[in-house]
């Protein structure tokens, strides 16, 4: 296995499979983000998935059979009309979202180890790398090599995979989702 130097999303690598979702539903998160611009921070313990689809039949059952069931569903907001937001409350699993947001992938608990690694086990290379990342020791001179510093810097550092950048990892609020919560209050307010 190589070196995977390259930036990837990794809320959708270490944290969807946290929902415990089978490979190969018909839909997947076209985002997944950890935090919320003006709305939620990542001490709010919080993971949200950006659907990309139309609200058909076949959506809607796949929301309600697998979405809406989860333990960790908070919340829907409707974007528009082909975007869907999904929001999780990781709460109960905080000390794991916590190394997550540090990037302390090897401090994952046991059974979040499993979960991830059972997500991704039909993809044997993809598995090779998320196997890497959780239990980084068998790695650590393969990277040293690779990145030109000592065995003992890479031990002391023990990741071998770059924290999460929080930034790529927010949902940024742009007028669509502003005038959706305005939206929601102004009928929540009504409804009172």
């Amino acid at each position: 296995m190589g070196v995977y130097t390259d930036y990837f999303q990794k809320s959708k690598v270490f944290l969807y499979p946290l929902l415990k979702l089978r490979k190969g539903l018909p839909f997947v998160p076209k985002e997944t983000y950890v935090a919320w611009d003006n709305v939620y921070s990542v001490e709010d313990c919080r993971f949200f998935c950006k659907y990309k689809a139309k609200y058909t039949n076949k959506f809607q059952k796949f929301v309600s059979d697998y979405l809406y069931t989860s333990p960790y569903f908070e919340d829907y907001i409707a974007l528009d009309k082909n975007m869907h937001l999904f929001i999780f409350d990781f709460g109960v699993i905080k000390s794991d979202y916590n190394r997550f947001i540090a990037g302390k992938y090897s401090q994952f608990s046991l059974e979040s180890k499993v979960t991830i690694l059972d997500f991704f086990a039909n993809e044997e290379k993809v598995a090779d790398y998320i196997h890497g990342f959780l239990s980084p020791e068998d790695l650590h001179q393969a990277y040293a090599d690779f990145l030109g510093v000592d065995l003992e810097t890479l031990e002391t550092v023990y990741e071998i995979c770059t924290p999460p950048d929080l930034e790529k990892e927010t949902l940024i609020d742009n007028n669509l989702i502003i005038q959706q919560l305005l939206k929601r209050s102004s009928i929540s307010l009504t409804n009172k």
